[in-house]
Parts: C-alpha cells; sequence; structure tokens
C-alpha cells in the first residue's frame, strides 16, 4: 500500500483510539469545600439610643414617564454539534487483553477494523518529552488489508529520515512521516508480524525532527495471543 494511503489509515485508527479511551479516562471533579460555619455575632454591649424622629419627606417631583423597555431580540439557536467522521469505522471497543497487549474492534455497517495494540515498556532517553507511543498490528477484511504494522512515534520525525525496529537478530527498515512510521517495504509486513509472535522485545528507533535520537522499547510477551485474537475478530 502506497505510504500516504498507509499513513492516512494509521491516522485514523489514532483519533478513534483516543476518542473511544478518553471517554473512560476523564478524571473525577474535585470534591467542594465544605463551607465553614459562620462565627455567631456578639451581643451589643450598650444599649442602642433612640432614633431621632425623621424629618417629613420634601413631596417628591413628578417624574418624567420612563420609556418602554426595547423588545429583547431573539436568541440565534445554536448550531448542531459537528458529526463524527466515520470513514475507518465505529467507536473502537475493547474486547481482549493479553499481557500489555490490547486487542480493539470496530464496526460500521459497511467496515470492521480490528487491531493489536502494544505501549513501549521504556522510552529513552527518560527527559525527552514526547506523547504517547503505539504499535499497531490492524486488519480491515473490507479492503483486504492484514497484518498491516504501523507506529505511533509520538514526536515529529525528521525529514526525509528512516527509523528501525529491532526483534531478536531481524532489523526492519522504518519508513518515518510526520508522527508515524511504517515496515519501508511493505512486503515485509508478514515477516515483521511473525518476528512478533516468536520475540521477547522490540526496539523501534527514530530521529525527532530537532534532532534528538528516540527508543522505545516494547515487551511482546502476550503477542502471538494477540494476533490470534485480532485474526478470529476479522477472518
Amino acid at each position: 500500500m502506497h505510504p500516504m494511503i498507509r499513513m492516512s489509515h494509521q491516522a485514523l485508527w489514532v483519533v478513534c483510539l483516543a476518542a473511544g479511551l478518553s471517554a473512560g479516562l476523564a478524571a473525577p471533579s474535585s470534591a467542594q469545600e465544605k463551607p465553614k460555619p459562620a462565627t455567631p455575632a456578639k451581643p451589643a454591649t450598650t444599649t442602642a439610643k433612640p432614633a431621632t424622629p425623621a424629618k417629613p419627606a420634601t413631596p417628591a417631583k413628578p417624574g418624567t414617564p420612563a420609556k418602554p423597555a426595547a423588545a429583547a431580540k431573539p436568541s440565534t439557536p445554536a448550531k448542531p454539534a459537528a458529526a463524527a467522521a466515520a470513514a475507518g469505522g465505529g467507536q473502537p471497543m475493547e474486547v481482549a487483553k493479553f499481557g500489555s497487549w490490547g486487542v480493539y474492534m470496530s464496526e460500521t455497517t459497511k467496515s470492521k477494523v480490528c487491531y493489536a495494540l502494544l505501549q513501549p515498556a521504556e522510552r529513552l532517553p527518560k527527559t525527552l518529552k514526547r506523547d504517547p507511543g503505539y504499535l499497531f498490528i490492524s486488519s480491515r477484511p473490507a479492503e483486504g488489508v492484514r497484518n498491516e504494522v504501523s507506529v505511533v512515534l509520538g514526536f515529529q520525525a525528521k525529514d526525509g529520515s528512516e527509523g528501525s525496529a529491532v526483534i531478536g537478530p531481524t532489523t526492519f527498515a522504518l519508513l518515518t512521516k510526520g508522527t508515524a512510521a511504517w515496515v519501508k517495504n511493505a512486503a515485509e509486513d508478514a515477516a515483521f508480524v511473525e518476528a512478533l509472535r516468536r520475540g521477547q522485545s522490540l526496539v523501534v528507533k527514530a530521529t525527532s525532527k530537532k534532532g534528538n535520537e528516540s527508543t522505545d522499547r516494547y515487551s511482546l510477551a502476550g503477542g502471538a495471543q494477540a494476533l490470534d485474537r485480532v485474526r478470529k475478530e476479522c477472518p
């Protein structure tokens, strides 16, 4: 598949996943502070002097009749909320978990998408500020796509640079674009996935737009079961 098409699909999965996960990650509102009891007022210590009789009020001059209030303008009706993009399936739902892997599925009347998702166990250097990183293995049967490999780097990659993914003794070249990366040779996706099944760890390296080298280490325990579940959900 052409890299730009792969990039658009991968970006969609990120949006869908974020929407699905953020619903359950909203921080609970903090409890309101209990109002302190008011300090009771002290009783008066002196007897109040009798009030001086008020002078009779001077008759008020007839006032100018008030102008009638202007009629309020009708409020503009609120615009309906924009519809969410539906190109990549419905709301993603976690259907299984194996080790650190999560298996997700989203479905509409026209398409079904399944993917295994993994986050890095370690990110180096620890002082480098990045957004969350992810490894996706996705299948879209309606498009004839299975076991497509994509990586969310969590930062803008250096223009024209390549990354690497190492599983055991095997190194795969990565094509980076924006904040994502793919196996440079799409024909090697199958070999990459097979290496995931057998491997214990994955190390992804890429260089940011600012020239910083980032290393993400993934633990692959549970990967074979997660990939089998993806195949079961999206045969």
